[in-house]
């Protein structure tokens, strides 16, 4: 079955350009949105399609919108944009980026609209060099077209858009963090309550949205929500870009339905596992997530199935480990990333993520024992739900969900004293 594609243009197409974006009837929902729709209008509208945030959480989009305070009140209210892609496994807001910019640049005009905004604040990986002068083109032929600025389509009030990067934090991506090296700070989370909706940017009423989330507005506003929700199932609609690494024959990003399987995902779009090996494991939805083995292949990819399987669909950046994968060679290298890029503010996080690496390396190196698991689950345990920000309960849910579901690969490397694998090595 053909799948209608809304986020990427086909391959071999360029809609780079405004002239081939508005080719496409790109910032025709803008215009019907600011002409036509009030703001109360254009948020009920996301709420009816079901559109739920792409960048981990899976909150409703247009839920979100409406905590923002009314429009006139004494603060300016802003949008902050996380394009700070730093999930490993996750590689697809870089191409709504860098092949179809004009579509998040209408989605956030739309988005602004419907919050009362005054500017958006895009916040990208420092890396995405190509990402950032491919966005900064396609806002400076908006502006040039009168769609940002002073009086954009005619309205009465300023909206614009402004383009950063950051510095390869990967805790700038949580929400806050971002918020904070957006204002020329350290990039560190804040502590909530006051949650962004009350105060954001510089103080100031904010709403974040990810890249893949807002890019997917303006169809909505064009087509309508009840042909949204014909896409995906019920309580997961519409599109999703999938980004597929590891182990496959063609990994890349697929823009696909959400609930198609990841069997399907592997075997149709990414080409099957590689050298005709059998899969072992997959993370699902970036390495934050707990893994599952290749008994669960069959689960939708949607947020209800995947929480029914013990995991969630985060950022939809899949990781493929064939048979020749070691497990805790696996998680040595998550635990490794966990533990550079905790801030250091709360003990559990900063303590817990050390500890988790160190017991790893133990149990890798041959010099584990049993009551290292123990001490692992136990470990993953005190750092769930106890920090600032959610990076403590990833670092956790990554380590202990390997553990629970290879114990036997673990217990191998401790009652053989080494890897039944592969040799020994230093991440």
């Amino acid at each position: 079955m053909a799948v209608e594609r809304y986020l990427l243009p086909p391959d071999g197409a360029d809609w780079r350009s405004l002239e081939a974006y508005r080719q496409t009837g790109g910032y025709e929902a803008a215009q019907r949105a600011l002409g036509s729709l009030s703001s109360e209008a254009v948020i009920e509208e996301v709420k009816a399609s079901g559109l739920r945030g792409r960048g981990g959480a899976g909150f409703s989009a247009g839920q979100k919108w409406s905590f923002m305070p009314k429009p006139g009140g004494p603060k300016p209210t802003f949008i902050a944009c996380n394009g700070d892609e730093s999930e490993p496994g996750t590689f697809k807001d870089r191409q709504i980026l860098e092949r179809n910019p004009h579509l998040l640049v209408e989605g956030l005009i739309i988005t602004g609209h419907a919050i009362g905004a005054r500017a958006a604040y895009v916040y990208l990986r420092g890396e995405y060099v190509t990402a950032f002068r491919t966005l900064v083109r396609a806002v400076e032929e908006a502006r040039a077209a009168g769609f940002l600025g002073p009086r954009h389509f005619g309205a009465e009030r300023e909206f614009d858009i402004h383009v950063m990067r950051g510095a390869g934090a990967y805790i700038c991506g949580e929400e806050t963090g971002m918020i904070e090296s957006a204002e020329g700070k350290k990039g560190q989370p804040r502590k909530r309550p006051p949650f962004p909706a009350v105060y954001g940017l510089w103080g100031c009423p904010t709403t974040v949205n990810n890249v893949e989330t807002i890019s997917h507005v303006p169809v909505i506003i064009r087509r309508g929500s009840a042909w949204f929700k014909t896409i995906g199932t019920p309580t997961s609609t519409g599109n999703m870009l999938y980004g597929i690494s590891g182990h496959v024959n063609r990994p890349g990003v697929y823009e696909l339905p959400l609930g198609t399987t990841l069997r399907e995902i592997i075997e149709v779009h990414a080409g099957g596992v590689r050298h005709g090996n059998r899969l072992k494991a997959v993370i699902p939805g970036g390495v934050s997530m707990p893994v599952l083995s290749a008994e669960q292949v069959d689960v939708r990819m949607d947020h209800d199935s995947l929480k029914q399987a013990g995991t969630l669909l985060g950022t939809g950046g899949i990781v493929v480990m064939d048979e020749t994968a070691c497990m805790v060679r696996a998680a040595i290298v998550i635990a490794r990333f966990f533990r550079h890029e905790t801030c250091g503010q709360c003990t559990q996080c900063r303590e817990g993520t050390a500890w988790l690496y160190k017991l790893l390396r133990r149990i890798e190196s041959g010099q584990g024992s049993n009551a290292d698991l123990e001490t692992i689950d136990q470990i993953g345990g005190y750092m769930e739900g106890q920090t600032i920000c959610a990076l403590s309960d990833a670092a956790a849910w990554a380590a202990t969900g390997f553990l629970r579901r290879f114990r036997p690969e673990f217990e191998a490397h401790i009652s053989g004293g080494r890897c039944p694998l592969v040799e020994s090595f230093e991440p």
